[in-house]
C-alpha cells in the first residue's frame, strides 16, 4: 500500500504501437502509453492471482500411502502458503509451495481396504479345495498386484488376485491377510482383517430319523441328513443299503470286509436341504438307509453315514416272516429255519437282515423263500423280514443270538389278551437237577418255579414288559419284551421287530437296554473271536392321532434298535 508501481506492455518486435490498458477487463481511459504508472498504490488496484492445487498422484490417493500436494502460482517467489480442509482447524504454514501427507487417512482419500474371502467355506475338511480372494474396496477397473500373508507372514509366491488350495491339509489352517498394488502408480491397499481357515478331520455326513425308526403303514417319516461342524454349501443325496452286488459302490468296515453296497433313491435329488420325507410310508420302503453330502467344484464328497433302518409294518402285508424254533432268543451253534409266507402279488421273495454289526445282507443258505442257518453266531443277532423283487416286504422280527447258558423261551409274536402263556427257561446243555428258576419282569422279581416254567393264566395289558429268567447256577437269559394284544375294536395286530405291546391311554417313551456281555467257553464251537454282543432297544408308543387316515390297533408300540457307530469305508 502507497508503493509507486510501473506496469509496462512489452512487444516483440515493432516500436509503432498504440497501447490500452485494462483492469479487471475495464478499460482504462488514461491509459495510451507503453508504461503505465501507478503512484500510490491503493486497496483498489489489487488482482487477485488464484492458486492451482496438484498431487504427486493421478487419480484417487489410497488410504495408507504418503502424497505430496503442490500449490502452484504463475509467481511462487517470496509467497508463504496456507493449507487447510473443510474439517481441519487451524490452517497450515509452509514457506515453499510443497505440503506432505505421511499416511492417507479415510478422511484425507479414498477407502480401498483389501478383504479375504473364502470359497467354499472358512470352515472345509481336509482334502477339500479351497480357493482365497482378495477384493479391494472400490478397486475398480484398476490393475492390482497381490500380496498374501499367512500368519503375518509373506508368501512370496502368491502374486495373483485367487490363491488356490487343491486339497487343504492341517498345514493350511491359519489366519490370512491379503493386500493390493496399483500398477500404474505402485499405491498399496489397507491390509485385510485377518480371516482364520479352519480345516477339521474328514468330512462325515450323520443320518437321522424323524419322528421314529419303527412305523406303521400309512405313517410320514422324514429323514434328516447333516455334515459334522457349522459348514455350509452342502447338496445332499440319499441311498438304499443293500447286499452288494457288482456295480454299487462298496462299504466296508474298518477290517476291510464289505458290509453292504449303496443305490441311490430313483427320487433322490441332490438338494440344499438336507430332508427327505417318505409320505405315506409303505411296507416297500423297510430297510436300511444311508446319506452324503457333497459340495464345491470340483465336487468334495463326505463319507457316506452310519446306516439308519426304517421297519414299517403294513396293516395287511403280502408276506409273514415264520421262524423255527418260533422265539425271539436262540442258542448259538443251534440251527433256525426262517420263512416268508402266504407271498401273493411277487416273486423272488428273499429273507433280508440287518445285524447289530450293521451289515446289511440276504441270509444265508437261501432256497427260494426259505432261509436255514445251520450253527448260529451271535453275529446273527438282529431284524429280519421278508423282501421281494418287486419292494414288497413283511412286518420286520428282531432275533436275539446267545452265547451264554440261558436263554428266555418267549414268544416272536404277540400274545392275545385274555390266551394262556407259559414262559420258561431254557439250558444250552442238559437240563439241571435243580430246575428252580427265578422270573423277571421290567427288572423285578416276579416269581421263583421250582419247574422252571412260569404261566400266566390269563394274559392281559399288565403283563406287557421285559422279561428274563434266572438260574442259581446256569445264570441269566438276554432280556425280551412280551407284547399283549387287545381282542376289542376288531382290528389285527401288527408285529414289530421287537414284539412290544403296551397300553397307549398315555404317551410313553421307554428306552431299554439291552447288553449282554458272554465268556467264551473251553471248547464251544460256536463262539466267535467277538465276544460281545450289543442291542439298545428304544421303545416308544405312538399315539393315535383324530384325524389318523390308516386305522391301527390301539395297543401296538413301536421299537427302534440303534447299531453301536462302526468305522466303515467306501470303495
Amino acid at each position: 500500500m502507497g508503493e509507486r508501481v510501473t506496469l509496462t506492455c512489452e512487444i516483440e518486435s515493432g516500436d509503432d504501437w498504440n497501447y490500452e490498458w485494462y483492469k479487471n477487463n475495464n478499460l482504462l481511459s488514461d491509459a495510451k502509453r507503453k508504461e503505465y504508472e501507478i503512484s500510490n498504490v491503493g486497496q483498489d488496484h489489487a488482482v487477485k492471482v488464484r492458486p492451482t492445487i496438484t498431487s504427486g498422484y493421478e487419480g484417487a490417493v489410497l488410504t495408507g500411502n504418503t502424497v505430496n500436494l503442490y500449490c502452484k502460482l504463475p509467481q511462487s517467489a517470496g509467497w508463504t502458503f496456507y493449507w487447510s480442509k473443510h474439517t481441519q482447524s487451524p490452517e497450515k504454514k509452509t514457506t515453499t509451495n510443497t505440503y506432505t501427507i505421511s499416511s492417507v487417512r479415510v478422511s484425507d482419500g479414498e477407502s480401498n481396504k483389501a478383504m479375504v474371502n473364502i470359497k467354499p467355506d472358512k470352515q472345509v475338511f481336509k482334502g477339500e479345495p479351497v480357493t482365497l480372494r482378495c477384493d479391494i474396496q472400490a478397486g475398480g477397473d484398476t490393475e492390482w498386484t497381490y500380496s498374501w500373508y499367512k500368519d503375518d507372514s509373506l508368501n512370496p509366491n502368491r502374486r495373483t488376485q485367487e490363491f488356490p488350495i487343491s486339497s487343504v491339509t492341517e498345514s493350511n489352517a491359519g489366519k490370512y491377510t491379503c493386500r493390493g498394488e496399483r500398477t500404474n502408480d505402485l499405491q498399496k491397499s489397507e491390509i485385510s482383517d485377518a480371516v482364520t481357515l479352519t480345516v477339521s478331520d474328514v468330512a462325515q455326513a450323520v443320518l437321522s430319523v424323524s419322528p421314529q425308526s419303527w412305523l406303521t403303514e400309512g405313517d410320514s417319516v422324514t429323514l434328516s441328513c447333516e455334515v459334522t461342524g457349522f459348514s455350509t454349501g452342502w447338496t445332499f443325496s440319499w441311498y438304499r443299503a443293500v447286499p452288494y452286488r457288482q456295480g454299487l459302490n462298496q462299504i466296508r468296515d474298518a477290517h476291510g470286509n464289505v458290509m453292504y453296497g449303496v443305490e441311490l433313491l430313483s427320487d433322490s435329488r441332490r438338494e440344499a436341504g438336507g430332508s427327505y420325507t417318505l409320505s405315506p410310508a409303505a411296507p416297500h420302503h423297510t430297510g436300511v438307509y444311508v446319506c452324503r453330502a457333497e459340495r464345491g467344484q470340483p465336487a468334495y464328497r463326505t463319507q457316506y453315514s452310519s446306516p439308519q433302518p426304517l421297519w414299517i409294518t403294513g396293516t395287511s402285508p403280502p408276506a409273514s416272516l415264520i421262524i423255527s424254533p418260533s422265539r425271539s432268543q436262540h442258542f448259538s451253534g443251534h440251527s433256525l429255519s426262517l420263512s416268508c409266507e402266504g407271498q401273493s402279488d411277487s416273486t423272488g421273495w428273499r429273507v433280508r437282515r440287518y445285524t447289530h454289526s450293521g451289515e446289511v445282507s440276504d441270509c444265508s443258505s437261501v432256497t427260494g423263500s426259505t432261509c436255514n442257518i445251520s450253527s448260529l453266531y451271535t453275529s446273527h443277532t438282529g431284524v429280519y423280514w421278508c423282501q421281494s423283487e418287486s419292494g414288497g416286504g413283511s412286518d420286520p422280527l428282531n432275533i436275539t443270538v446267545h452265547n451264554g447258558d440261558v436263554i428266555l423261551d418267549s414268544p416272536v409274536h404277540p400274545v392275545t389278551e385274555g390266551d394262556s402263556l407259559t414262559l420258561r427257561c431254557l439250558y444250552r446243555s442238559t437240563k439241571p437237577s435243580d430246575l428252580t428258576a427265578d422270573f423277571y419282569r421290567d427288572g423285578s422279581l416276579l416269581q421263583t418255579q421250582t419247574t422252571g416254567e412260569m404261566i400266566i393264566r390269563t394274559v392281559s395289558k399288565s403283563d406287557a414288559g421285559l422279561y428274563h429268567c434266572k438260574h442259581p447256577e446256569k445264570g441269566e437269559s438276554p432280556k425280551s419284551w412280551l407284547s399283549v394284544r387287545a381282542t376289542d375294536s376288531g382290528s389285527t395286530g401288527v408285529t414289530v421287530g421287537v414284539a412290544v405291546g403296551l397300553s397307549l391311554t398315555v404317551f410313553l417313551i421307554i428306552t431299554l437296554g439291552l447288553v449282554y456281555y458272554c465268556r467264551k467257553r473251553t471248547g464251544d464251537s460256536a463262539a466267535q473271536p467277538s465276544e460281545v454282543t450289543y442291542t439298545e432297544i428304544v421303545t416308544t408308543a405312538k399315539p393315535k392321532g383324530n384325524n389318523e387316515a390308516v386305522t391301527r390297533p390301539d395297543d401296538v408300540t413301536y421299537s427302534q434298535i440303534k447299531m453301536k457307530d462302526l468305522n466303515h469305508h467306501e470303495t
